[in-house]
């Protein structure tokens, strides 16, 4: 039997490969099923997040909703810690965070009730898999301990996996949202 963390690096190899060629395909108008679904939250406050490599892109989406509400995205702070949230706007000073992600140039931290979540893979029941930090995982399972919290993963149809390799601390997915659908999932 092979150790989890060696079936979670093959299901992320696996993963960013089908992402790579959804980004490639440089869908038009992916983040609309985003904008619509975010459209029934407005006020809301709410994170996205600065798309890296090959993620897909959720800013159109974002800059709709920070034109009604509090908008923001994760900062990292430190390795094994929470994320905290930086207030955002389509055009605000930016700078260089960790792992390749842009941060607001000043920090202006708030408490989201929606997190919009980047993902590497998800499944058909709200499972996701991350990039292995727990940054998210982390994250969710503080601000549900305070009320609650909704999470969108927000991803390619193409990143969708049958099965994912999951651990108790995985926190679920509320929702998912590709560039083609929205799936909701009850807990």
């Amino acid at each position: 039997m092979m150790d989890l963390a060696v079936i979670k690096t093959v299901a992320r190899k696996a993963a960013f490969a089908r992402r790579r060629s959804a980004f490639d395909l440089n869908i038009p108008g992916a983040a609309g099923r985003l904008s619509e679904v975010i459209a029934g939250y407005r006020g809301v406050p709410l994170s996205g997040f600065l798309p890296i490599r090959t993620e897909i892109d959720p800013l159109p989406a974002m800059a709709e909703a920070a034109a009604h509400g509090h908008v923001g995205v994760p900062v990292i702070e430190g390795k094994d810690l929470p994320l905290k949230f930086s207030s955002w706007q389509p055009d605000c000073a930016l700078r260089d965070g960790p792992f390749g992600a842009s941060v607001p140039e000043a920090d202006d931290f708030f408490e989201p009730e929606i997190l919009i979540v980047p993902l590497v893979a998800f499944d058909s029941h709200g499972g996701r898999l991350g990039y292995g930090g727990g940054f998210y995982d982390r994250t969710l399972e503080l601000l549900r301990a305070k009320r609650p919290t909704l999470a969108i993963g927000f991803a390619f149809d193409a990143q969708e996996a049958t099965e994912l390799p999951l651990e108790p601390t995985d926190q679920p997915l509320d929702m998912m949202v590709t560039e083609s659908r929205v799936l909701q999932f009850t807990r």
